[in-house]
Protein backbone atom coordinates (compact mmCIF):
# COMPACT_ATOMS: atom_id res chain seq x y z
CA UNK A 1 0.00 0.00 0.00
CA UNK A 2 1.28 3.49 -0.94
CA UNK A 3 2.69 5.66 1.98
CA UNK A 4 0.77 8.94 2.41
CA UNK A 5 3.83 10.57 1.01
CA UNK A 6 3.53 8.37 -2.10
CA UNK A 7 0.34 9.92 -2.51
CA UNK A 8 1.25 12.69 -2.67
CA UNK A 9 4.06 11.77 -5.99
CA UNK A 10 6.52 14.50 -7.82
CA UNK A 11 5.21 18.14 -9.20
CA UNK A 12 4.96 19.00 -12.93
CA UNK A 13 7.74 20.60 -13.09
CA UNK A 14 6.06 23.90 -15.10
CA UNK A 15 3.33 24.07 -12.03
CA UNK A 16 4.38 27.66 -10.09
CA UNK A 17 1.84 29.01 -7.62
CA UNK A 18 0.71 32.15 -10.11
CA UNK A 19 -0.60 29.10 -12.29
CA UNK A 20 -2.57 27.66 -9.66
CA UNK A 21 -4.81 30.39 -8.50
CA UNK A 22 -6.85 28.50 -5.92
CA UNK A 23 -4.04 27.81 -3.37
CA UNK A 24 -4.61 29.31 0.09
CA UNK A 25 -1.87 32.32 1.02
CA UNK A 26 -0.90 30.34 4.00
CA UNK A 27 0.12 27.10 2.32
CA UNK A 28 2.29 29.26 0.10
CA UNK A 29 4.22 30.84 2.94
CA UNK A 30 5.26 27.96 4.45
CA UNK A 31 6.51 26.72 1.39
CA UNK A 32 9.53 28.88 2.35
CA UNK A 33 9.41 26.90 5.61
CA UNK A 34 9.24 24.00 4.39
CA UNK A 35 12.43 24.69 2.05
CA UNK A 36 14.16 26.35 4.89
CA UNK A 37 13.69 22.53 7.32
CA UNK A 38 14.46 20.86 4.01
CA UNK A 39 17.90 22.80 3.65
CA UNK A 40 18.64 22.10 7.51
CA UNK A 41 18.53 18.43 6.86
CA UNK A 42 20.50 18.48 3.64
CA UNK A 43 23.41 20.11 5.70
CA UNK A 44 22.64 17.46 8.05
CA UNK A 45 23.17 14.51 5.54
CA UNK A 46 19.66 13.58 5.64
CA UNK A 47 18.36 12.06 2.57
CA UNK A 48 15.09 11.16 3.58
CA UNK A 49 12.14 12.66 5.59
CA UNK A 50 8.54 11.94 6.39
CA UNK A 51 5.94 14.46 6.42
CA UNK A 52 5.21 13.44 10.22
CA UNK A 53 9.13 14.67 10.72
CA UNK A 54 9.30 17.95 8.51
CA UNK A 55 6.18 19.03 10.19
CA UNK A 56 7.27 18.28 13.94
CA UNK A 57 9.57 21.29 13.92
CA UNK A 58 7.10 24.08 12.65
CA UNK A 59 4.47 23.06 15.09
CA UNK A 60 2.34 21.50 11.82
CA UNK A 61 0.85 18.10 11.78
CA UNK A 62 1.90 15.42 8.94
CA UNK A 63 -1.53 16.00 7.47
CA UNK A 64 -1.58 19.88 7.11
CA UNK A 65 1.96 18.71 5.44
CA UNK A 66 0.33 16.54 3.10
CA UNK A 67 -2.08 18.97 2.58
CA UNK A 68 -0.01 21.69 1.02
CA UNK A 69 2.01 20.05 -0.34
CA UNK A 70 -0.85 18.30 -2.32
CA UNK A 71 -1.90 21.81 -4.04
CA UNK A 72 1.16 22.31 -5.90
CA UNK A 73 1.14 18.15 -6.92
CA UNK A 74 2.70 15.07 -6.41
CA UNK A 75 5.59 14.36 -3.47
CA UNK A 76 7.54 11.29 -2.48
CA UNK A 77 8.01 8.02 -2.82
CA UNK A 78 6.44 4.59 -1.92
CA UNK A 79 7.96 3.20 1.16
CA UNK A 80 10.35 6.17 1.48
CA UNK A 81 8.64 9.37 2.03
CA UNK A 82 10.44 12.48 0.56
CA UNK A 83 13.55 12.46 -0.93
CA UNK A 84 15.51 15.78 0.62
CA UNK A 85 17.51 17.30 -2.02
CA UNK A 86 14.58 16.46 -4.83
CA UNK A 87 12.03 17.67 -2.89
CA UNK A 88 14.37 21.23 -2.58
CA UNK A 89 15.00 21.38 -6.13
CA UNK A 90 11.20 20.78 -6.78
CA UNK A 91 9.90 23.33 -3.67
CA UNK A 92 12.70 26.29 -5.63
CA UNK A 93 10.93 25.96 -8.68
CA UNK A 94 7.37 26.10 -7.32
CA UNK A 95 8.62 29.10 -5.29
CA UNK A 96 10.15 30.53 -8.44
CA UNK A 97 14.16 30.78 -6.35
CA UNK A 98 14.96 27.84 -9.28
CA UNK A 99 16.78 31.09 -11.40
CA UNK A 100 18.47 34.15 -9.83
CA UNK A 101 16.46 37.45 -9.41
CA UNK A 102 17.96 40.66 -9.49
CA UNK A 103 17.01 43.17 -6.99
CA UNK A 104 17.11 46.66 -6.58
CA UNK A 105 17.56 48.37 -3.39
CA UNK A 106 16.38 52.08 -2.55
CA UNK A 107 17.25 53.70 0.17
CA UNK A 108 21.20 53.41 1.75
CA UNK A 109 20.68 54.02 5.26
CA UNK A 110 21.41 51.75 7.55
CA UNK A 111 18.95 49.33 6.98
CA UNK A 112 19.25 49.28 3.13
CA UNK A 113 23.14 48.93 4.07
CA UNK A 114 22.81 46.09 5.95
CA UNK A 115 20.39 44.13 3.46
CA UNK A 116 23.37 44.88 0.82
CA UNK A 117 25.88 43.24 2.82
CA UNK A 118 23.30 40.18 3.98
CA UNK A 119 25.39 36.81 2.38
CA UNK A 120 21.70 34.92 2.65
CA UNK A 121 20.37 36.55 -0.31
CA UNK A 122 22.30 34.97 -2.69
CA UNK A 123 21.76 32.03 -1.59
CA UNK A 124 17.91 31.77 -1.96
CA UNK A 125 18.40 33.24 -5.71
CA UNK A 126 18.26 37.02 -5.00
CA UNK A 127 21.24 39.53 -5.69
CA UNK A 128 20.80 43.04 -5.29
CA UNK A 129 22.87 44.43 -8.48
CA UNK A 130 21.91 48.25 -7.68
CA UNK A 131 21.11 50.51 -4.85
CA UNK A 132 19.56 54.00 -5.10
CA UNK A 133 19.08 56.77 -2.79
CA UNK A 134 18.69 60.98 -3.59
CA UNK A 135 20.80 61.84 -0.83
CA UNK A 136 23.40 63.56 -2.56
CA UNK A 137 26.01 62.68 0.47
CA UNK A 138 25.02 58.93 -0.22
CA UNK A 139 25.16 58.91 -3.99
CA UNK A 140 28.80 58.15 -5.41
CA UNK A 141 29.47 55.98 -1.81
CA UNK A 142 30.31 52.18 -2.26
CA UNK A 143 27.90 49.88 -0.42
CA UNK A 144 28.35 46.12 0.80
CA UNK A 145 29.93 43.48 2.41
CA UNK A 146 33.32 44.07 -0.37
CA UNK A 147 32.08 47.49 -1.12
CA UNK A 148 31.37 46.40 -4.80
CA UNK A 149 28.18 48.50 -5.21
CA UNK A 150 27.97 51.99 -5.87
CA UNK A 151 24.76 54.37 -4.98
CA UNK A 152 23.31 55.29 -7.79
CA UNK A 153 21.15 58.59 -7.66
CA UNK A 154 17.36 57.75 -7.89
CA UNK A 155 16.69 59.38 -10.72
CA UNK A 156 18.43 56.97 -12.42
CA UNK A 157 15.76 54.34 -11.70
CA UNK A 158 14.28 53.66 -15.05
CA UNK A 159 17.37 53.32 -16.87
CA UNK A 160 18.76 50.70 -14.05
CA UNK A 161 15.69 48.67 -13.84
CA UNK A 162 16.18 48.47 -17.58
CA UNK A 163 19.13 48.06 -18.03
CA UNK A 164 19.73 45.55 -15.86
CA UNK A 165 16.50 43.56 -16.12
CA UNK A 166 14.85 44.03 -12.55
CA UNK A 167 11.85 42.89 -11.64
CA UNK A 168 12.21 42.54 -7.78
CA UNK A 169 12.56 46.28 -5.73
CA UNK A 170 13.45 46.29 -1.60
CA UNK A 171 12.37 49.48 -0.11
CA UNK A 172 14.28 50.99 2.92
CA UNK A 173 12.42 54.76 2.80
CA UNK A 174 10.42 56.75 5.42
CA UNK A 175 7.38 56.53 4.84
CA UNK A 176 6.39 59.60 3.74
CA UNK A 177 8.36 59.15 0.72
CA UNK A 178 7.57 55.62 0.41
CA UNK A 179 4.37 56.02 -1.88
CA UNK A 180 5.72 58.07 -4.59
CA UNK A 181 8.47 56.14 -5.03
CA UNK A 182 6.52 52.65 -5.12
CA UNK A 183 4.26 54.55 -7.98
CA UNK A 184 7.54 55.03 -9.97
CA UNK A 185 9.00 51.44 -9.73
CA UNK A 186 6.08 50.28 -10.83
CA UNK A 187 6.33 52.66 -13.61
CA UNK A 188 9.20 51.39 -14.62
CA UNK A 189 8.32 47.83 -14.94
CA UNK A 190 9.34 46.71 -11.36
CA UNK A 191 7.01 43.46 -10.53
CA UNK A 192 7.39 42.57 -6.43
CA UNK A 193 8.24 45.05 -4.16
CA UNK A 194 9.30 44.58 -0.70
CA UNK A 195 8.54 47.09 2.20
CA UNK A 196 10.41 47.91 4.88
CA UNK A 197 9.11 51.32 4.97
CA UNK A 198 6.37 51.70 7.91
CA UNK A 199 3.30 52.52 5.93
CA UNK A 200 0.66 50.89 3.81
CA UNK A 201 1.37 50.86 -0.14
CA UNK A 202 -0.97 51.15 -2.48
CA UNK A 203 0.19 48.77 -6.10
CA UNK A 204 -1.95 47.71 -9.04
CA UNK A 205 -3.53 43.93 -8.99
CA UNK A 206 -0.22 42.31 -10.71
CA UNK A 207 2.54 44.09 -8.83
CA UNK A 208 3.29 41.83 -6.07
CA UNK A 209 4.08 43.59 -2.27
CA UNK A 210 4.75 42.29 1.29
CA UNK A 211 5.50 44.28 3.92
CA UNK A 212 7.99 43.74 6.62
CA UNK A 213 7.23 46.47 9.78
CA UNK A 214 10.03 45.93 12.48
CA UNK A 215 8.42 47.75 14.92
CA UNK A 216 5.01 45.91 14.69
CA UNK A 217 6.76 42.75 15.13
CA UNK A 218 7.99 43.68 18.13
CA UNK A 219 5.08 45.02 19.72
CA UNK A 220 3.23 41.63 18.64
CA UNK A 221 6.11 40.02 20.73
CA UNK A 222 5.65 42.81 23.89
CA UNK A 223 2.11 41.65 23.66
CA UNK A 224 2.66 38.01 23.36
CA UNK A 225 5.16 38.02 26.71
CA UNK A 226 3.01 40.92 28.30
CA UNK A 227 -0.03 38.50 28.16
CA UNK A 228 1.79 35.58 29.34
CA UNK A 229 3.25 37.69 32.14
CA UNK A 230 -0.92 38.56 32.82
CA UNK A 231 -1.92 34.42 32.87
CA UNK A 232 0.67 33.45 35.21
CA UNK A 233 0.53 36.19 37.83
CA UNK A 234 -0.81 35.04 40.95
CA UNK A 235 -4.11 37.22 42.22
CA UNK A 236 -3.75 39.80 44.47
CA UNK A 237 -4.53 38.60 48.40
CA UNK A 238 -7.23 41.43 49.52
CA UNK A 239 -6.08 43.34 52.37
CA UNK A 240 -7.70 42.76 55.28
CA UNK A 241 -9.57 45.53 56.74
Amino acid sequence: MASDEARAGLPDADRRPGRVAHVPGPSVRRLSLYLRELEGLLRQQRRTVSSLQLGKTLGLTDAQVRKDLANFGQFGHPGVGYRVEEMIAQIRRILGTDRVWNVLLVGAGNLGRALVSYRGFAGKGFEIVAVLDNDPDKVGQKVGSGSELEVLSLESLAEVVRRLRIEIAILCLPSEVAQPIADRLVQAGIKGILNFAPTTLAVPGPVALAGVDLAVHLEQLAFQISAGQARTKPPETPHAT
